[in-house]
């Protein structure tokens, strides 16, 4: 098994712009403005820029295609109109994307601060500078938690490298290590580095599986990346993964997606993501504030033996990004009860389900039908609150309600009952009713008014 250091490849192509301009922000007073641009600058600009990009590109061709376009654009004076570095670097990425469609090729303006340099010490102080800033953002870990089910939740909005941000990783995939089933939220992630995929991915699997392969433009090489043989902590070989995908989901984020999906190993849920699968690396022109996101390879699908490039990931279940977890939750419900080991776990499994369907999909009751469900009942009390109904028991919390039927009620924020309504043989609502999970029922006759 052959590997490759990437390094901060792929999430330099996020993160390597945003750092240097907020670098340039962190000195004392308002950050630079981007400074004008003669139409020498613009000629030396451009022709160190495709020198890199000749070099480099994954497609040679493409490379001198673009080349090509962005010379005679040049020559016709389309730049002209670019009054600052900030605008020509904008045009000369859209005019670079027109011909490849690779969103991960791009042109930015990056002031350095006043003091760094090119060697190797300034080097080692950007790279501390960018761990501290994910450090502070905890590795791109937004939110873990156990959802109702035994369901594990993980936000990660990107994949920082694992030789920075293992430990965080570890501890998330730890706290998750006894969850029956399992949701990754990549809706906001926007890509990352190779090898905190690897590290996430191996927690998913009994033993190595070959992931993904990049191919090298410059050696010629194809390198390889393989879940680890160990990793700290319980494994979850067989819970029932989804992955939520939004339109925005892109680079790393959709290596993961497409991994999982072409391994059979998780259900992807949401939109089809943005379509970027080339590893890049940043090219600073020589003499100027501009650095170029230049994709040196392509990925290469050990199953499929293509990729995402241009397409993105497709989901398994088409929903709008917003409704994905939603989704995903009652599709992991379902899972879990057909692989329940008892009734008594079945049964519970169920209960959750109809209890978040019913909350994503109210039954319609018209309000003349709550407004007759108000009132006292024993110790209980049902009020109509702007056209919803409210359970409180006397020194309890209020719960709104939420209709499963015409007379059957769940209360979203305490779904170990539900609330039946019940009437007598002239149609007035006279007792109300809890039920529990375990079957247990007690009601309450209505108090005259």
């Amino acid at each position: 098994m052959r590997t490759h250091a990437f390094g901060r490849t792929l999430v330099t192509a996020l993160t390597v712009a945003a750092t240097m301009l907020a670098a340039a922000a962190a000195q004392q007073g308002p950050p630079p403005e981007s400074p004008p641009v003669a139409a020498a600058d613009r000629a030396a600009i451009v022709e160190d820029l495709l020198k890199g990009l000749n070099e480099t590109y994954v497609f040679p061709d493409v490379a001198e295609t673009m080349s090509r376009h962005v010379r005679e654009r040049l020559a016709a004076g389309a730049y002209d109109g670019a009054a600052t570095l900030r605008d020509f670097c904008e045009r000369l990425t859209e005019d670079l994307q027109s011909v490849s469609h690779d969103k991960h090729l791009r042109v930015f303006w990056a002031p350095r601060r006043p003091d760094e340099g090119d060697g190797e010490a300034a080097a080692k102080e950007r790279r501390e500078r960018e761990i501290a800033e994910m450090e502070r953002d905890n590795f791109c870990f937004e939110k873990i938690a156990r959802l109702p089910g035994n369901i594990g939740y993980l936000k990660l909005n990107c994949f920082a490298p694992a030789d920075a941000g293992g430990a965080t990783a570890v501890a998330a995939m730890n706290f998750l290590g006894h969850s029956d089933a399992l949701i990754f939220d990549l809706r906001d992630n926007g890509g990352g580095d190779p090898t905190m995929i690897q590290l996430i991915t191996s927690y998913l699997f009994a033993e190595p599986k070959h992931l993904n392969s990049f191919y090298i433009r410059k050696s010629g090489a194809t390198d390889q990346f393989w879940s680890h043989a160990y990793v700290p902590g319980p494994r979850l070989p067989d819970a029932p993964v989804f992955v939520l995908t939004s339109s925005y989901t892109f680079s790393g984020a959709e290596e993961f997606s497409y991994n999982l999906k072409n391994l059979k190993r998780g259900t992807i849920v949401g939109e089809t993501t943005g379509g970027g699968a080339h590893p890049v690396d940043a090219y600073r022109v020589k003499g100027y504030p501009v650095v170029a996101m230049l994709p040196f390879g392509r990925a290469v699908n050990p199953i499929s033996g293509t990729n995402w490039e241009g397409t993105g990931v497709a989901p398994d279940i088409a929903v709008p990004a917003a409704a994905a977890l939603d989704t995903a939750r009652v599709k992991a419900l379902e899972a879990l009860a057909e692989r329940a080991p008892d009734e008594a776990r079945k049964r519970a499994l169920v209960w959750l389900r109809e209890g978040l369907q019913a909350t994503l999909a109210p039954f319609a009751v018209t309000e003349a039908a709550l407004r007759a469900y108000a009132g006292s009942y024993g110790p209980r009390r049902i009020t109509l609150e702007n056209g919803a109904l409210y359970y409180q028991r006397e020194g309890r919390p209020k719960f709104p309600l939420v209709p499963m039927a015409d007379a059957l009620f769940v209360a979203p924020d305490a779904d170990y009952f539900r609330i039946a309504f019940e009437r007598d043989a002239k149609g007035k609502v006279v007792r109300i009713v809890g039920i529990y999970e375990d079957g247990r029922r007690d009601g309450n006759d209505r108090a005259a008014p």
